[in-house]
């Protein structure tokens, strides 16, 4: 079943979880390397994760022992589809809205 618009913005809504989507912007990560930068518990990163799993943001999967996050670079399609629907936003460009990302959160531009 798909994710709801619904379940995409209240995954959104979260600053953590945007960060955690920014550094997923760079490379697949493990989930020990996306709790790193984080002052909060591994149990308590998992939740922001299977909060942007069950958006369709992130997919997760086990590779030996280690657990790997990996974005879903279609995930935001419907939101913002959604958006440009009231004619007020221009079509995302995803390029242009990572750059803009790397931007505003203090990255480098790829």
């Amino acid at each position: 079943m798909a994710p709801t618009l619904d379940t995409v913005f209240s995954a959104l809504a979260d600053p953590t979880r945007r960060a955690i989507l920014q550094m997923l912007l760079e490379d697949d990560m493990a989930v020990t390397d996306v709790a790193e930068p984080f002052e909060m518990s591994l149990a308590a990163i998992s939740k922001h994760l299977a909060v942007l799993t069950n958006a369709g943001l992130i997919t997760q999967e086990k590779r030996g022992r280690v657990k790997w996050c990996m974005l879903e670079p279609d995930a935001l399609k419907s939101a913002s589809v959604w958006m440009q629907g009231f004619g007020q936003f221009e079509p995302v460009n995803l390029d242009a809205f990572e750059a803009f990302l790397e931007r505003e959160l203090g990255g480098e531009p790829s």
